[in-house]
């Protein structure tokens, strides 16, 4: 049965950035009624690796990155892979991320990326604290692993660059690491302290409290917008039972939201990352704080009761069915490091919406600021969340928030 319905203001996707995007528009006054089929926040905005990661200023596409990329696409243990299936329709995404992997796209990229990351640690401790799930977040820091010395020296380069746009990181040996980590395996090279790091022990909770506060004053309308159509008085959005007339629509939808966009008049190069979690359930967790491997792409996440091991990178759009050696890597490069771990108590895998620059899409289309887009943040969807919201409340009220908005806009396309 079709129920026509109004609101002031729809956002379609209940992730992380849809729901925090309501509460930032709650408690601005508006009227919000949020799309999204899949119950909130259960999607890649549970299966992250929990980390607040304001250190994370590189761009996924670097010089570095291009130079390996034959290695990294055809080594069976590399954290990035390709699904062949789905290679053709990927090469125009591919080659966009060819250019923005250039040093001087990988400069303004970084640039770009530092300020909006500036200030998410503190950003996260206010939602935190509105929703009160402040104990959800630990502020211990996180660490990048290096497996050899060499490795270690190598990277110093890399992290003076992201000292340099304002991101604290202490470098530290073996000695000290294992002083912070004594689980880990002896004979590691050094690693990269981020002391400042904040993570969620807990995502799924958090996406809980968030939605349930959005949830005591907006509305749920549990089906898939599918059409978007702008008319004289707004904008109207229809799916299977769904006519809903809005004042302004917010795009936030992850990974599904390149045909909306595209019906709202933006062609944004939006592709999918498949990432994987396995997870195995401890009383006491084997390390303090999320640590990655660097060479192997993927962290170990301390959460309440378990140990998630999450990560990789597989591009291999939203309808191809999960990889089981992309698990297996996970799996193996965890015992690498804990020899003990029996099987997995449970795998995950799910959708990042990604764009070739690493850079969200946050502005409002370019056919009228009726339709406001928020979508595409990668990796950084949990980080950047807060100052989404902030920036499409901003855009929605007319009062700018946050950084310089130009390299985020739709436009830029």
């Amino acid at each position: 049965m079709l129920t026509r319905e109004t609101t002031d203001i729809a956002v379609i996707g209940a992730g992380v950035i849809g729901l925090t995007i309501a509460l930032e528009l709650i408690d601005q006054g508006h009227e919000v009624a949020l799309v999204d089929p899949g119950p909130p926040g259960m999607g890649a905005s549970y299966g992250n690796a929990g980390t607040i990661a304001g250190y994370a200023t590189s761009p996924v596409g670097t010089p570095a990155v291009l130079r390996s990329l034959p290695s990294l696409l055809f080594s069976r243990t590399s954290p990035l892979a390709i699904r062949h299936r789905a290679l053709p329709s990927l090469v125009p995404w591919l080659l966009r991320f060819l250019w923005q992997s250039l040093p001087a796209q990988t400069e303004r990229n970084a640039r770009s990326l530092a300020a909006l990351l500036a200030g998410a640690a503190e950003l996260w401790d206010d939602l935190a604290l509105r929703v009160q799930a402040a104990g959800i977040l630990q502020r211990r820091g996180c660490l990048y692993l290096y497996e050899t010395p060499q490795a270690f020296t190598q990277a110093w380069a890399e992290l003076d660059r992201r000292r340099k746009l304002g991101v604290e990181v202490d470098l530290i040996g073996p000695d000290r690491l294992a002083a912070l980590e004594p689980n880990l395996p002896p004979g590691l090279g050094g690693a990269a302290h981020f002391t400042g790091a904040t993570f969620l022990d807990d995502p799924g909770r958090m996406m809980r409290l968030i939605a349930a506060a959005v949830l005591e004053k907006a509305r749920l309308i549990p089906t898939r917008a599918e059409r978007l159509e702008r008319r004289p008085d707004g904008v109207v959005i229809e799916g299977v039972g769904l006519h809903l007339h809005a004042r302004r629509v917010v795009i936030a939808a992850g990974a599904h939201s390149r045909a909306l966009a595209a019906q709202a008049g933006d062609r944004i190069p939006l592709d999918t990352e498949r990432g994987y979690h396995v997870e195995w359930d401890m009383a006491e967790p084997l390390l303090n704080r999320p640590a990655c491997p660097t060479a192997r792409g993927f962290y170990f996440c301390p959460m309440a009761g378990r140990l998630r091991v999450a990560g990789t990178v597989e591009l291999g759009g939203m309808h191809l069915p999960p990889s089981p050696h992309r698990i297996a890597r996970l799996v193996e490069g965890a015992r690498a490091f804990f020899p003990d771990l029996p099987q997995p108590d449970r795998e995950w895998m799910g959708f990042r919406p990604s764009i070739p620059d690493s850079l969200p899409v946050i502005g409002p289309s370019r056919g009228g600021a009726e339709v406001i887009l928020a979508f595409g943040h990668g990796h950084l969807g949990v980080t950047l969340a807060p100052i989404t919201a902030r920036m499409v409340a901003g855009w929605i009220d007319g009062h700018a928030a946050g950084p310089d908005p130009a390299p985020f806009l739709p436009t830029r396309f």
